[in-house]
């Protein structure tokens, strides 16, 4: 009786694929419960702009942060009549 290796080879690698077909998928690990929140402080120019670039008015960004209007145009670099 002769068995080639080329064979052994093919076989033993079926059985492996077989076996990691047949497992259930490895569920990956939770990160642990993190009870400490991040926070990020904006600085008001930096507000200012995020606020304009979602669309809002010079005047309600104004309002929101309690700011002057000449503030907020400040801080966007605009003129007061742009």
């Amino acid at each position: 009786m002769s068995t080639s290796i080329s064979s052994l080879f093919l076989n033993a690698s079926s059985v492996a694929a077989n076996a990691s077909l047949n497992q259930a998928p490895a569920s990956r690990p939770q990160p642990a419960a993190n009870t400490a929140t991040d926070t990020v402080r904006l600085t008001e120019a930096q507000q200012v702009d995020q606020l304009y670039n979602q669309g809002q008015r010079v005047s309600q960004i104004a309002s929101n942060l309690s700011l002057t209007e000449a503030a907020v145009n400040s801080y966007l670099d605009l003129s007061a009549t742009g």
